[in-house]
């Protein structure tokens, strides 16, 4: 088992079938960052990016992922950070402090779905009303509705929307 200390990212569309150790694989379209175990174990980590799990920052040359990864459920039991590519190593955590850290998880999906639900299309339509005052709509483009921003389609794939 050989600890790895960097990560080298790829942006994909898809996660290969075979990952290799060494490098973080990050789909924007399916919002998951994936790597095998940075300890060696040859186990794959599975990162989904949202609201409520891992953030992933770009700074245009190395990526960092928030928080910490916790491979609790392993048999190695690996606890490190990813910071602009290179591997933290962080204590273990104790078996009571996991559980409260999976609660704690559990809470905040809750707390972010249930204040998203009722009102998931609100700021994706909010989005589009400041997209469309500040920008003229090409009226050559194919579509018959203008096309939304990034960080409204984001906003609507995240909430549930359609063509995010």
């Amino acid at each position: 088992m050989n600890r790895v200390s960097h990560l080298r990212h790829e942006f994909v569309e898809y996660i290969p079938d075979e990952v290799h150790p060494g490098v973080l694989y990050v789909t924007m379209t399916y919002a998951t960052a994936v790597h095998l175990c940075c300890c060696g174990c040859g186990l794959e980590v599975v990162t989904p990016l949202s609201p409520t799990d891992w953030k992933l920052v770009f700074d245009g040359e190395t990526v960092s992922l928030k928080p910490s990864i916790g491979n609790w459920s392993f048999p190695c039991r690996s606890h490190y950070w990813v910071r602009r590519n290179r591997v933290d190593w962080a204590e273990g955590w104790s078996k009571e402090r996991i559980e409260a850290g999976r609660r704690s998880d559990e809470a905040a999906k809750k707390r972010q779905f249930s204040e998203a639900a009722p009102h998931a299309h609100e700021p994706v339509q909010q989005a589009e009303q400041a997209q469309d005052s500040h920008h003229e709509v090409d009226s050559s483009a194919d579509s018959t509705r203008p096309q939304r921003g990034l960080l409204a389609r984001l906003w609507a794939w995240v909430a549930g929307g359609r063509d995010g």
